[in-house]
């Protein structure tokens, strides 16, 4: 019995004595500067009205303008208005691509499958 409560003594001790050592290490932070340091963020960097260049192949377009005001729901979806392929050669944006325009067994459509309706 003796034995079971020195053991236990002991393994609490060295944990109490382990958290003490890991409390007092200092913090490195990913950022570089210590925790209360003001740090000052670097400039925003906004890239308005111009297409992204994408990363890798296969990579969903980036949107480079606002859609905050945008209605998209089940009803409608104001992208279109511009993106579809009867209206992207006169407003001159990207149209859809093809994929979107096909459902899940891979017939071809006139309208954007509801696969694709929310493209944001």
């Amino acid at each position: 019995m003796k034995r079971t409560h020195l053991a236990t003594a002991l393994a609490a001790s060295a944990l109490v004595l382990a958290a003490g050592v890991a409390l007092a290490q200092d913090l490195q932070s990913l950022r570089g500067a210590g925790v209360e340091e003001q740090v000052g963020l670097p400039a925003m960097f906004h890239q308005d009205e111009e297409r992204f260049s994408r990363n890798y192949r296969l990579q969903p377009p980036l949107i480079p303008h606002s859609i905050d005001q945008y209605q998209i729901d089940l009803r409608a979806n104001q992208c279109l208005s511009c993106h579809d392929w009867t209206q992207a050669g006169d407003k001159g944006a990207p149209t859809l691509s093809m994929t979107h325009y096909q459902d899940r067994e891979g017939n071809q459509l006139d309208r954007v499958a509801g696969t694709r309706w929310f493209c944001t």
